[in-house]
């Protein structure tokens, strides 16, 4: 009996460490538990920087040994998300105008911010301009040509066209004159493609995606009217991993970064 209660007492005795290892896993060096869940980022990213953004997150996945998840859409869309949800790590508008609105609306909501790159307005026509569109602004406002714009009360390029051609003083008139809005740059490609528009007014980097030069001539647009705005990342403060996002951060800002962004028509400054 004695023999039995001692072989019994030294088998619960080993299986003390391995109980106490499922309570308290061991942590890598990323901060991750051993065999569990890696950490995880929410970025909400306008789509127009949805490529770039993406080559930089299976980066961080890769080296930092965790999951980055990114939802896309109109950059106005977006923050309309973030402030419902009250839950994510990083936003990339298409334009940094909203984080003038963050500012002055939404006080401390995002804390640290870094440039990755600049975005601009062009003419956008199909390939050839079989219709012969003299390329100006003011053949948006032309009956003869059908016209498709980014609605401005959403997106970040319907915001940046109405912008335009407010300045330029033919906004009403194109507006009229347009069959329909789109929320992004995606559909305003699309739109182009299935040959449903003549011309718009989109973001430079959508006529490099793919085999958009295939179908698209780009027109820029007088700096007066269409200056090159910045691509602000911001770190939200419902962050739950802000030391990973800034991981994240630091890469897309880096030499590294800028040529992603560089490759994917998204910056314009010294190479």
């Amino acid at each position: 009996m004695k023999r039995s209660i001692i072989l019994l007492t030294a088998a619960l005795v080993a299986l003390l460490p391995v109980a106490c290892n499922r309570e308290q896993p061991a942590v890598d060096a990323q901060g991750s538990a051993a065999g569990g869940q890696p950490r995880e980022l929410l970025i909400y990213c306008g789509i127009t920087m949805i490529k770039p953004m993406s080559e930089i997150a299976a980066i961080i996945e890769r080296t930092e040994n965790c999951k980055v998840k990114i939802t896309k859409g109109g950059s106005g869309n977006l923050l309309k998300s973030i402030l419902h949800n009250r839950t994510g790590d990083l936003y990339l508008p298409g334009s940094d105008k909203y984080y003038r609105i963050i500012a002055e609306k939404h006080p401390g909501l995002v804390g640290e911010t870094v440039k990755v790159g600049e975005n601009k307005a062009v003419i956008m026509l199909q390939k050839g301009n079989p219709k012969h569109i003299p390329p100006l602004l003011e053949s948006l406002s032309d009956p003869e040509y059908a016209v498709v714009i980014g609605n401005p009360d959403s997106g970040s390029i319907g915001k940046e066209t109405g912008k335009i051609l407010r300045q330029k003083g033919i906004y009403h008139d194109v507006m009229e004159n347009a069959m329909y809005l789109t929320t992004d740059s995606k559909d305003l490609v699309k739109a182009l493609k299935q040959k449903e528009a003549d011309i718009v007014i989109n973001w430079f980097a959508a006529a490099t995606w793919d085999d958009n030069p295939e179908y698209i001539d780009v027109v820029e647009i007088d700096p007066q009217y269409a200056e090159a705005k910045q691509l602000i990342l911001g770190l939200l403060k419902t962050s739950a991993e802000p030391e990973l996002a800034r991981r994240f951060m630091r890469l897309a800002a880096s030499d590294t970064g800028r040529k992603i962004f560089r490759r994917h028509g998204l910056s314009f400054g010294p190479q």
